[in-house]
């Protein structure tokens, strides 16, 4: 009911967000604490949310349940798929803020941008999203 009110009566301590649930606040606070209550059985991995826990033990399984409709390739992760389906649409949100070069991922950009800086690490500040 919340929902439709915008009523948030859930309030962060430590910031100003604030939530319609109680279950959204403390799943929230994780991000300031470091909690990660969430281990995988099969290695030392912790995660803050237990979908991200799911999603990681597909790696030791090799359950890909997210195919591609373009191609024959598959994801255990439907993040990957939607990241791998930029590469069919030919979109190139990714762009270089020192030239005029546009990368379909964000990982392509960064190697770009060694190019420019000859350094062999970029700071986030120098990647813009194109939407």
């Amino acid at each position: 009911m919340r929902t439709h009110t915008g009523e948030k009566p859930y309030q962060c301590s430590q910031c100003d967000k604030a939530f319609s649930c109680n279950s959204d606040l403390i799943r929230y606070q994780r991000t300031h604490t470091g909690e990660r209550p969430y281990q995988c059985t099969q290695c030392d991995l912790a995660f803050s949310e237990k979908s991200n826990l799911i999603n990681h033990q597909r790696t030791h399984t090799g359950e890909k349940q997210y195919q591609c409709s373009h191609c024959d390739k598959a994801f255990s992760c439907d993040s990957a798929l939607i990241r791998h389906q930029i590469s069919h649409s030919g979109e190139k949100p990714y762009q270089c803020t020192q030239c005029e070069k546009a990368f379909s991922t964000n990982s392509y950009l960064i190697n770009h941008q060694i190019t420019h800086s000859g350094k062999n690490h970029i700071h986030a500040a120098n990647v813009i999203w194109l939407s």
